[in-house]
This record gives structure tokens, sequence and C-alpha cells, in this order.
């Protein structure tokens, strides 16, 4: 359920409730041993243990009267942003993989172009699949990523204009335009799923973890790896942990500087 919260300037007003329309399909796949990382995405199916699908919704539109907080209070933001740093070794807790589940139900209602969704991810939960995986990211990255609680490989989907029937309805025909333009569909999927990775590694601290995000790594190698039949394209790897190596100074790293807000936005 999607609900349109009141602007700041309000304390109470009537708004509308969505319910929205998903896909049906896999966006989120765990590589474990009983499952192929170059499995189709057509074949996989939640009882063989390999994928989730998104739940299915239908359109329910409602007026409800809300007098709701229009803002996070302090410690919320704190948790998502200022106090969220980048963690490169965690303590040996598990993670568990139902957790990137989680964290796609929630970045999926976020924005994209045309709602377009372009968004995969792959949780590498065997030592067979981290390891074909590692041997494609650069050297600083490999023993920090085989000792992380549990890894994330981020990509886009170039078709994902297959799946515009259910998630961009409105736009009459999209698909078919889209089928024969290859490279604009590419760069389409690029761009918004690197909005959406922003999102994912919010949500994913708003579920109590810490990340590390990485992007040194040969992206071709890595969906040899992982993509071989699914055709999704590398973006990035995700580290997850419950919370930073207390023995390793170096698993946060002193806070860098920031841009202020003056040297960053404009008003004209």
């Amino acid at each position: 359920m999607v609900s349109i919260v009141p602007s700041p300037a309000s304390h109470h007003r009537t708004v509308s409730t969505v319910r929205r329309h998903s896909v049906r399909s896999a966006t989120v796949l765990t590589v474990d041993e009983h499952s192929s990382a170059g499995s189709s995405v057509g074949d996989l199916t939640e009882a063989a243990g390999c994928v989730r699908p998104a739940d299915g919704f239908d359109l329910d539109v409602t007026q409800t009267d809300l007098a709701a907080p229009t803002r996070l209070d302090a410690a919320s933001l704190d948790l998502l942003f200022a106090g969220a740093r980048t963690t490169n070794t965690f303590t040996p807790e598990p993670v568990d993989p139902d957790v990137v589940h989680r964290a796609y139900d929630q970045l999926r209602w976020a924005p994209t172009s045309m709602n377009i969704q372009p968004l995969r991810l792959t949780a590498l939960v065997s030592r067979a699949a981290r390891e074909s995986v590692v041997a494609h990211l650069g050297p600083r990255n490999q023993a920090k990523t085989l000792a992380a609680p549990l890894s994330v490989v981020a990509a886009y989907d170039p078709a994902f204009h297959t799946h515009l029937d259910v998630l961009a309805p409105h736009r009459e025909g999209l698909r078919e335009q889209l089928e024969g333009q290859p490279e604009r569909r590419d760069a389409m999927a690029r761009t918004n799923a690197l909005i959406q990775l922003g999102y994912l590694i919010v949500a994913l601290r708003a579920e109590g973890l810490q990340v590390g995000p990485i992007g040194g790594l040969d992206p071709l190698g890595v969906d040899a790896a992982v993509h071989a039949e699914n055709g999704w394209r590398t973006l990035a790897v995700l580290n997850l942990g419950h919370a930073p190596d207390p023995a390793d100074p170096t698993a946060q790293r002193p806070r860098a500087g920031r841009l202020e807000a003056a040297q960053a936005v404009l008003t004209r």
C-alpha cells in the first residue's frame, strides 16, 4: 500500500491511497548450491527456492483522512544518512537473504522513469557463487567480499520493456516501440537502475544493515558468472553485514568531508 502523505504545510488532508500492480517475475535471485547462477528468469519458480517474485496487486484506490507526521524524526534520518557509513569488514553474524527481498519490496515503490523498474539483484548465498563473482573483482575488493556475511550483485535488465504492459499500462505501445531500440533501452535501464541502487542502499540501512558498495570490478566477467542466461548487466556488488568488525581499524574509515548545500544546490 502506498500512501501519499500530507505536505509539510498541512496537518490534516484527505488523500488517495493507491495499491499498485507489480511484476510477478524475478527481480531478486538467490544463488545457492541448489540453483544455477545462469538460470533463465522464466524458468525459476519460488517453489524451487531460487526466486521470490514480488507480490501482485490489484488496483485499489480509496480515500483516507490522514493526520500523520509529515517527515521522519531525526533518529530515523540519522540511521539512513549522516549516521550511516560505508563498511568494509563486518562482524560474522549471518545475514538472512530474506532481507534483500524485504528491501526490494520497499524500494520498488520509489520512482523511475515511466515506472520501468530495471534493477535486478542476485544474492550470493553459496561459497561457489561468491567465488565465481570474486574472481572478477579488483584485488583490494576480493578478500572483504569473500568474508562478508552476504554479498549481492546489483544489475540492470535491458529487457525491462517486456514488463511494461504491467508497469506502464498508461504508455500504450511503448513495449513494441522499444523492442527495436536496444541502445535506447540499455541507456534507460542503466540510468534508472543506478537511481534504484541508491534506493536499495537506503532500504538496506532501514533494515538495520551496514552496506559496503563495490564498483571496482569487471562487469562482463561478473555477467559471465551469474547472468549468462538472463542477460542482466552488472552495476555493482554490495557487501552486507550487521555491524563493522571492531577488530579492524579500517572497517569504517574516518568520515570524509561533504559539500555544503550552498555549494551543490542553486536557486534561480
